[in-house]
């Protein structure tokens, strides 16, 4: 016998009795999105290399290591998408939505990275993002950080942490790039091999160095913050406002820099202790040069993203569980004839009670071994149908879940009887 084929190491199956869990969360997000007046945008799963490369940065981690890239059958290089930022302003320049427009999107879907699976962190990942176009303000920053803030109210999620910073302007960032280059200089000695090659292509990645021989030299460096200018730090001072108007708690953390290279003024992390190293639950900013990186108009952006796998795993170990909803009824069917009669009014149950859930006796089987199956099922009430009761025009009516005597009720009045039982 052949060795059976197993999923992808890192690419999990999501089988019906997880699928509750998903489908709770998948709820909440489009009622909250639907709250907010954001639409949906759906991305392809495939895009050109390229996109990502002038996007995220050819020296970063997805790009150089992590990134699921092929050549097609005509030669073209194509990616398994690894975000989904960079799809969502291709698809808004290529249909013309995003210059002098205002937009609230938000996307749902399949990630993929190569990286080492563990906890919350795999090779196909499940990602929810929240992109707007057109508001250069701070209020939209604000509007972002409450958003997420009221999604974890709504998916009962306690000791989430708010980690805050600002990049400030290119301008900023370049005058700062030097001081942190001859800083990390002085402290070579120090650095790791990711960290050697940073300082010469992106030095401000050194400061997300998670090596822990190097964080108290990553501590004492020169702050961001300092280097600010005016319209940066304004910007800055009043999303803070906004935040503390709210009531949010954060942290300035002037080391948050990202891991991405499109990111510009206010950066955002949503942490916990609860999920080990991988402690990010979500985590977004301003990227106001993106759109125009890409081939568009300049357009002011912002928006966040989380790895849905993490949340899920985050609210399992919290002990919240999402129970998948039983059918309410079973219908049961005696005799070759019922079977024909059976679907037939079945379906009939559905065109007039459409807020049921019913679920059919399929395959045939004794009365036992039926009412064993309708038993597990979970449904409150059996519905019999014999050869008898089909003869009668009736429905013999079995309480699964509540002491009470069954009954006989005509076809006719059946969804009647629903309603008011």
């Amino acid at each position: 016998m052949s060795k059976t084929i197993q999923s992808i190491r890192g690419m999990h199956d999501v089988l019906p009795e997880d699928s509750s869990r998903w489908q709770a969360f998948e709820q909440v997000v489009r009622d909250l999105m639907d709250a907010y007046g954001y639409r949906e945008i759906r991305m392809p799963a495939v895009e050109s290399t390229d996109l990502f490369c002038r996007s995220i940065g050819e020296v970063t981690d997805i790009v150089e290591k992590e990134m699921y890239t092929f050549e097609d059958r005509n030669g073209d290089m194509l990616t398994l998408r690894p975000e989904g930022t960079a799809s969502c302003v291709r698809a808004g320049i290529q249909h013309g939505i995003l210059h002098n427009q205002v937009q609230r999107l938000w996307y749902m879907g399949p990630m993929f990275r190569h990286e080492r699976p563990q906890k919350g962190r795999y090779r196909q990942f499940h990602q929810f993002g929240v992109e707007t176009y057109g508001i250069a303000d701070p209020d939209i920053d604000a509007e972002l950080i409450l958003m997420s803030a009221r999604l974890w109210q709504k998916l009962q999620l306690e000791d989430i942490r708010l980690e805050l910073n600002t990049l400030g302007s290119a301008e900023s960032r370049q005058n700062y790039r030097q001081v942190l280059v001859d800083y990390l200089n002085d402290h070579r000695e120090l650095l790791d091999e990711d960290s050697l090659r940073r300082l010469e292509t992106n030095p401000l990645r050194v400061l997300d160095s998670k090596n822990r021989e190097m964080q108290a030299m990553i501590e004492q460096a020169p702050s961001l913050l300092e280097y600010l200018d005016n319209e940066s730090e304004d910007h800055f001072e009043q999303l803070r406002q906004y935040l503390d108007d709210a009531g949010i708690a954060y942290n300035v953390n002037p080391r948050l820099v990202r891991g991405l290279d499109y990111y510009c003024k206010t950066v955002f992390e949503w942490v916990t202790d609860s999920l080990g190293a991988q402690g990010t639950v979500c985590a977004g900013g301003r990227y106001d040069g993106l759109v125009e990186q890409l081939g568009g108009r300049a357009t002011p952006a912002a928006g966040f993203a989380l790895g849905i796998e993490r949340l899920l795993a985050l609210r399992q170990d919290s002990g919240i569980e999402d129970q998948p909803r039983s059918p309410d009824i079973y219908v049961m069917m005696q005799g070759e004839s019922s079977v024909r009669h059976g679907l037939q009014f079945a379906e009939k149950l559905r065109d007039e009670n459409p807020e049921l859930r019913v679920l059919s006796n399929c395959g045939g089987g004794s009365f036992k071994s039926q009412m064993k199956k309708a038993d597990k099922s979970g449904a409150d009430i059996a519905l019999i149908l014999g050869e008898s009761e089909i003869a009668d025009n009736t429905v013999t009516v079995k309480f699964l879940r509540e002491q009470k005597e069954q009954q006989t009720v005509s076809q006719d009045d059946i969804s009647e009887f629903l309603k008011n039982k």
